[in-house]
């Protein structure tokens, strides 16, 4: 069983395989480049370093939101050209669930926080048990001070925060007394692999969909489609 995993919801840019749930391989470049340069070629490299076609992969798994409205886009459009022609089925995962299966080793509560600008974070909390990952809420968008009384509540495991608003948030907390850390910088980022594992589960259960059917999930309207709204409502 082969899942190809894309992930470029933020300024990092992955790509992975993962094989009968096994890594196989992953590019992944933080460097703030311009995704859509970076990640056709990361996805060309990963299918023929490892010696396989587009066409020997059983799935193809995409983060969907939430993030960079246009780094959304992006993957979503990358992995629908990669899989129309054969009709290959697609997986959407949420980037906040695919960075808590980089911390399945240990036995504790994730924190995923992604900046969100104006004092917000994107986030989402999960359990890790014994290798499972338990989701505790829904994806959500919120004031960093509502996500601090939400950790408050969690007690008896160390809370790891990851995310490309990890620091952000950690930052607010350090000095509450909570059992909370910075997750080790390998595990802190989005990343394809963490992607390919959050979809192993969902391909097993049947959840894919056809490419046409990949579609992203905002948690918030863009700012284009904000400011438009909130003139309309200024004219009213």
């Amino acid at each position: 069983m082969r899942i190809l995993g894309i992930e470029c919801t933020a300024s990092p840019v992955s790509c992975a395989l993962v094989e009968d749930g096994k890594l196989k391989a992953e590019f992944f470049l933080n460097l703030k480049t311009t995704h859509s340069q970076t990640l056709l070629p990361m996805v060309e490299s990963v299918l023929k370093l490892s010696g396989i076609e587009i066409g020997d992969v059983d799935a193809v798994a995409a983060t969907v939101g939430p993030g960079s409205f246009t780094g959304v886009r992006i993957g979503i459009s990358a992995v629908k050209g990669l899989c129309f022609a054969d009709k290959k089925p697609c997986i959407p995962v949420s980037v906040l669930e695919a960075m808590a299966y980089g911390l399945v080793s240990q036995d504790c509560y994730v924190c995923a926080a992604m900046d969100a600008r104006c004092n917000q974070v994107y986030n989402a909390l999960f359990e890790i048990n014994g290798g499972s990952v338990v989701r505790l809420c829904d994806d959500r968008a919120l004031m960093i001070d509502e996500l601090i009384e939400d950790v408050k509540k969690l007690d008896g495991k160390p809370i790891f925060i990851v995310g490309d608003g990890a620091d952000l948030f950690f930052n607010s907390v350090k000095g509450l007394g909570l059992n909370v850390s910075l997750a080790p910088e390998h595990l802190k980022w989005q990343r394809a692999s963490g992607v390919c594992f959050a979809a192993l589960p969902k391909l097993n259960a049947g959840e894919t969909v056809d490419p046409d059917k990949l579609l992203p999930f905002y948690l918030r309207l863009p700012q284009a489609e904000r400011e438009l709204k909130a003139k309309m409502e200024a004219k009213s």
